[in-house]
């Protein structure tokens, strides 16, 4: 497989005898964070999925060649390298981004204009849905992480559980920390747990000292972050030099070793972090110990199973589709995909043959990957489980883990 701006890991290919040369390889595009600790493995990941199709007949008989582009988590950065995506490599099928602040331009001024399918690992921002009823998305838009909807209810209910009954605020000032802070910000008070502040970050600050000064005032029980790692790290430097309490929940962007060791162990014992997670069921498990026996590690990161899934069920798609499809043609497949009713397949080379051969002669299949049986909603949303983790010396542990029928049922109010 052939990686533009890729990585080293994903180097090794296999070609393939198929189709016509017009339509082979398949480029796909992906972009993805590349720059910060955490996006990288998301990219390995997805790249990872490429190399087994490519191991188990490629789509239609072509070759995959993934074009990788890095995002940054900058929406001008990341539109830029969308168009470079579609318009110069002439991609079909383009998998990302992971800040929703980033995938929402992207989605709609170059995917959906160019008829360009686009899946995502990551982005949650319930104006993701909003855009796909609307009518915005035309189709083209899929994503395997839940929506914001879950994060909030899910930091809703740590919190409660710790016992905090005022909280302020600190979130990041683009879609998807507004979009977090709104719902988290009504899960708390319906919990009974007092907002006394919603403080927004402008990422690239020299300084948020106005900002924590400003939360300090508020003399809350403990602070949430809905931030990721960079300006994470600099709020909560800030908070505790100014004697801020160590007492915080986080957004699973915080789920980061970077965050962990520039703040410190010493000041984040009282720490207490909210993500989605994958179902206890065995593609999850067989996951794990293939993600583990290919890295080296366990997939402790953010968005990785999700990630994993979303190539795996973009590809497969491209595959029913035709080596010669459009963005269009290749959503349409999705269902068959991901057919409750079809036949299961796994995670791996075997899994990745069996579901070609099947697809190939028109039948579905249910992906059965690392979150799960993969499921669509019509507006190519997902549901999950939830967990609770921790920081520790050693790195970052899941203490406690969240049915998604625990989660619907509070986001709903029923507890």
């Amino acid at each position: 497989m052939s990686v533009k701006l890729g990585l080293a890991a994903a180097a090794a290919t296999v070609l393939m005898a198929g189709p016509a040369a017009a339509a082979c390889p398949v480029k796909v595009g992906i972009a993805y964070p590349t720059s910060v600790d955490w996006g990288k493995p998301i990219a390995e990941t997805t790249l990872w999925v490429a190399d087994m199709i490519n191991e188990a007949g490629g789509v239609d008989g072509c070759e995959v060649e993934t074009i990788l582009r890095d995002t940054q988590t900058d929406p001008k950065v990341g539109v830029d390298a969308a168009k470079a995506l579609v318009d110069l490599d002439k991609v079909q099928l383009l998998i990302g981004a992971v800040a929703s602040g980033v995938t929402l331009p992207i989605l709609t001024s170059v995917t959906v204009p160019a008829g360009v399918m686009d899946i995502s690992c990551c982005s949650s921002s319930t104006r993701l849905t909003e855009l796909a009823a609307e009518g915005g998305t035309k189709g083209l838009w899929f994503r395997t992480f839940a929506t914001s909807q879950v994060q909030a209810a899910l930091a809703a209910m740590i919190a409660g559980d710790e016992g905090y009954k005022k909280i302020t605020m600190f979130y990041k000032n683009d879609d998807w920390g507004q979009d977090l802070a709104r719902l988290t910000a009504e899960m708390f008070d319906a919990a009974g747990i007092e907002v006394m502040d919603s403080i927004a970050i402008t990422d690239g600050q020299p300084s948020y000292r106005a900002e924590v000064t400003q939360a300090l005032a508020t003399q809350p029980d403990a602070i949430y972050l809905a931030l990721y790692p960079r300006e994470g790290i600099s709020v909560a430097r800030e908070w505790i030099s100014l004697g801020g309490t160590t007492k915080m929940v986080g957004a699973n962007a915080l789920k980061s070793d970077e965050f962990r060791e520039a703040v410190g162990m010493t000041y984040l014992g009282d720490f207490v972090g909210s993500d989605t997670a994958s179902p206890r069921v065995d593609s999850a498990t067989a996951f794990v110990d293939a993600y583990r026996e290919k890295f080296g590690s366990d997939p402790s990161g953010p968005g990785l199973a999700n990630a994993f899934d979303a190539a795996a069920v973009a590809l497969l798609a491209y595959h029913a589709a035709g080596s010669d499809a459009t963005g269009a043609e290749i959503a349409a497949k999705v269902p068959m995909v991901t057919d409750p009713a079809g036949e299961k397949v796994g995670g791996d080379v075997e899994g990745f043959k069996k579901a070609l051969e099947l697809l190939g002669e028109g039948k579905s299949v249910s992906f059965q990957g690392g979150t799960g049986a993969v499921v669509f909603d019509k507006n190519g949303d997902v549901a999950a489980p939830g967990v609770e983790w921790k920081f520790s010396e050693d790195g970052i542990e899941e203490t406690r883990y969240f049915t998604a029928e625990d989660v619907n049922a509070f986001a709903a109010g029923k507890n």
